[in-house]
């Protein structure tokens, strides 16, 4: 008896044993912090990896969560070519199989902010790919026809056609009785033969009419002034204007679904006058490794005009100089040469944001003027918006002239901005 018990306690050990084995296997990834990966997922990794789709590379929700070298995902995140130098072979294998793509080095992760993403990476692909419950997954659309609401809606405005009908009929058979009973007759006018009617009677007798001509006078001049002055005040006026451009650039998938920054491709707007028409090889970052990640079949017709304008093979992934023509871009937001108007003033010291002036460009399948660009609608905007003076260089210089002239001491034309190139060169 003694010895059964001494197996049935061995035995329990094991099993328990087995049992906590089995607990930290199931658990072996949760050694990171999923809200820390989580951030540093979307500051380091979005440009180029979603969890459940590639984009510039590959898923990484399957990849990750299949793979069970955490030691190697680590080095490969923190230096990749590294280990493509030193002929690791699951590094060479990943590297050509993405054929020989680059993966930026990020040496400034540590082995703890690599497991938090690692971490943030399984958690959220975990619950991305859990099953759903009985009746809460897709439902399959099956056609049954019309519905019997539709039929029976149907029926009834047939019926209450019917009864409306049947209502009208006896009324007009009512009043017709009325009539025969009161012996009245409807007398129709006849003309006399030989003698012509005056249509235009009824016309001649209202032109006779002093107070209806003058009214019909002040209408006509109310209406003609109004038209005149909206023609005048709207010439030269463009809002709302889409013309077709050569190239089909979705900016609600750019701007809005990968939520690239403007200032990615306007990169001007931050530092010149002109935001500037980005070149297409911005436009190649990224378009060139997408289509070495999902092949030249996938592209396009709209990419592959980008690729004939740069004479660019997708197969060969070479360039020829001899095929490259530039892009007829069709400008949209057109100042006349009497304005001034500078991006950089307004993005990088008056802070506004693009949609303001151009709207919510991250919704638009194609661009157009959203605002007026009229004198009136800058110097509402002028009027409304506050000038933040915090941490503004460009406005603690201003302030500094104030405070001088507060102290009754000399301010010179360069302290006001005088030597700056655009104020004589633009």
């Amino acid at each position: 008896m003694r010895s059964f018990s001494l197996i049935f306690k061995q035995f329990s050990r094991s099993v328990l044993l087995i049992a906590c084995f089995a607990f930290v296997g199931t658990y072996a990834y949760a050694q990171g912090d999923a809200v820390k990966g989580e951030a540093l997922f979307k500051a380091k990794c979005t440009a180029c990896h979603k969890l459940d789709q590639q984009v510039v590379g590959p898923a990484l929700g399957k990849l990750i969560t299949d793979e069970t070298d955490d030691k190697f995902l680590t080095k490969w995140i923190q230096n990749n070519q590294a280990l493509i130098a030193a002929k690791n072979p699951k590094a060479v294998t990943v590297f050509n199989q993405f054929n020989q793509a680059n993966m930026t080095v990020f040496a400034d992760l540590t082995d703890g902010d690599v497991a938090n993403i690692l971490t943030y990476v399984r958690t959220e692909w975990k619950k991305m790919s859990a099953t759903p419950a009985p009746g809460t997954g897709p439902a399959v659309v099956v056609d049954k026809g019309p519905s019997k609401i539709i039929i029976l809606s149907l029926l009834g405005v047939i019926v209450l056609a019917f009864i409306v009908i049947l209502v009208l009929n006896r009324v007009i058979t009512t009043l017709e009785r009325l009539l025969a009973k009161n012996n009245v007759t409807i007398l129709e006018e006849e003309a006399v033969a030989g003698e012509s009617v005056d249509r235009l009677a009824f016309l001649k007798k209202l032109a006779k009419n002093k107070k209806f001509v003058f009214f019909v006078l002040l209408c006509g001049t109310i209406f003609l002034g109004v038209y005149t002055f909206i023609g005048l005040w709207t010439t030269n006026l463009h809002q709302g204007y889409q013309p077709v451009q050569p190239i089909k650039f979705p900016h609600d998938l750019h701007a809005g679904a990968m939520k690239i920054d403007c200032q990615y491709c306007h990169s001007g707007a931050y530092k010149s006058k002109n935001a500037t028409i980005p070149s297409l090889n911005v436009c190649m970052n990224c378009h060139k490794v997408i289509s070495s990640a999902f092949g030249s079949k996938t592209a396009s017709v709209e990419i592959h005009k980008i690729y004939d304008a740069l004479g660019f093979d997708p197969a060969t992934q070479k360039y020829d100089t001899t095929k490259a023509h530039p892009v007829q871009w069709i400008r949209i937001h057109n100042l006349p040469d009497l304005a001034y108007f500078n991006h950089s003033q307004h993005v990088k010291v008056g802070k506004i944001k693009c949609q303001t002036c151009h709207g919510p460009v991250q919704e638009m399948k194609e661009v157009y003027q959203y605002s007026p660009l009229t004198m009136k609608w800058c110097i509402q905007c002028h009027k409304r918006t506050n000038v933040d003076f915090k941490d503004n260089a460009y406005y603690a210089n201003l302030q500094q002239v104030h405070d001088l002239l507060k102290d009754g001491k000399q301010v010179t034309a360069s302290l006001m901005g005088g030597i700056e190139c655009g104020k004589c060169h633009y």
